[in-house]
């Protein structure tokens, strides 16, 4: 119990559930942080070392991302305690498990994460009529499938060209992370003339200066081979992605993956949080002082929450990246001015709009 009180401040979380169905093996736990602005929306992660820390870390970035992008939604998230590998029909039945013990947090629609997937969610939708991300066939907008959150991210960093000496075009880019959005991230990236010139998995890392092709690498991925299998003469370890020579740094997956240990070998002059809380406070403390620009995981990777919004709304998938583009062009370009005017961090800009924001919000709603 101490563990929960002592993750509670003035804006939550609302709820902390912790699921346990030894009958069908689930465990998880849900964070409902804040639904001062609407209804929560957040993703259903699948790792099987997550935490309570974490996930209630991950559901107040939600918050925030959600108050920031000035949607009608507050924050969530949940985890499940269990290897997304596992098999096909395990998977579903852990998450057909999952949907009903939430059946009743009619407050909190979830949504794909990583782990999960449009699949997942349509099996929640089936038990529970609830959920974001889905297939194109029961109506929804699959947002990995489109790139939602990694469209967003090149949109930032298409931002970050007016506050930087770095310019797309030419750019060399590493990706910590090649998941849904660091695939799309690259693509999207590539688009405007950058090149990838370091990618990392769970499993290693490829390095190549003059450029990596795209396309050998979505295949290792879509076969579920490692991309350090693309050429063993320049693949090294995947935690020397961080290290890379390159101008921008992406990391997209799990959390805390620069430290205070390893920010100083950071090299790029830009990093773009492609993943939730992908670094530590600290970590970000450093970067900035050695004069890094630092898009906050919030503002830039915002892109897979709008598109929930448009789709719970019932809007199309053009009207989805339409909006991503739209509203994070549009906040990136707000905290990098106000952090630049007022002499902050970006990610002081950004918890300064963001929380305005769910502060303005929370003294609209009811308190008796």
């Amino acid at each position: 119990m101490d563990e929960v009180f002592g993750l509670c401040d003035e804006f939550g979380p609302q709820k902390v559930v912790h699921v346990d169905n030894p009958s069908t093996g689930l465990r998880a736990i849900v964070v409902i942080d804040s639904i001062a602005c609407g209804p929560a929306i957040g993703g259903t992660r699948m790792a099987p070392d997550a935490t309570l820390e974490e996930c209630a870390r991950l559901a107040r970035a939600m918050t925030l991302k959600n108050a920031a992008a000035g949607l009608p939604h507050g924050g969530a998230k949940s985890v499940i305690l269990a290897d997304p590998a596992m098999p096909i029909a395990r998977k579903q039945a852990l998450m057909r498990s999952f949907a009903v013990a939430i059946a009743q947090l009619s407050d909190y629609t979830p949504g794909p994460d990583m782990g999960t997937d449009e699949t997942c969610m349509a099996w929640v939708k089936d038990e529970i009529g609830r959920a974001v991300g889905l297939p194109r066939v029961l109506g929804g907008i699959p947002l990995d499938e489109i790139g939602a959150t990694g469209f967003g991210v090149a949109v930032a960093a298409g931002v970050a060209e007016g506050f930087s000496d770095i310019r797309l075009d030419g750019a060399a880019v590493a990706i910590q992370g090649f998941g849904a959005v660091g695939r799309h991230a690259a693509q999207f990236l590539a688009g405007k003339g950058a090149r990838l010139v370091a990618v990392a998995d769970s499993k290693g890392a490829v390095f190549d200066p003059k450029g990596l092709d795209l396309a050998p690498l979505n295949q290792l991925k879509a076969e579920g081979r490692s991309v350090a299998e693309l050429d063993s003469k320049r693949a090294g370890p995947a935690e020397a992605v961080i290290g890379a020579d390159c101008d921008i740094l992406i990391p997209a997956a799990r959390p805390d993956v620069i430290t205070e240990a390893n920010a100083a070998s950071v090299r790029a002059a830009v990093v773009i949080e492609g993943a939730n809380i992908p670094a530590t406070d600290a970590a970000e403390a450093i970067l900035h002082r050695r004069g890094i620009l630092v898009l906050p995981d919030f503002i830039a990777n915002a892109g897979g929450v709008i598109s929930a919004a448009v789709e719970l709304a019932g809007g199309s998938e053009a009207q989805a990246m339409d909006s991503i583009a739209e509203k994070i062009a549009r906040n990136t370009h707000e905290v990098l001015e106000r952090a630049e005017a007022g002499g902050l961090t970006p990610r002081a800009a950004a918890l300064a709009l963001a929380e305005a924001r769910v502060i303005e919000a929370m003294a609209l709603r009811r308190v008796f």
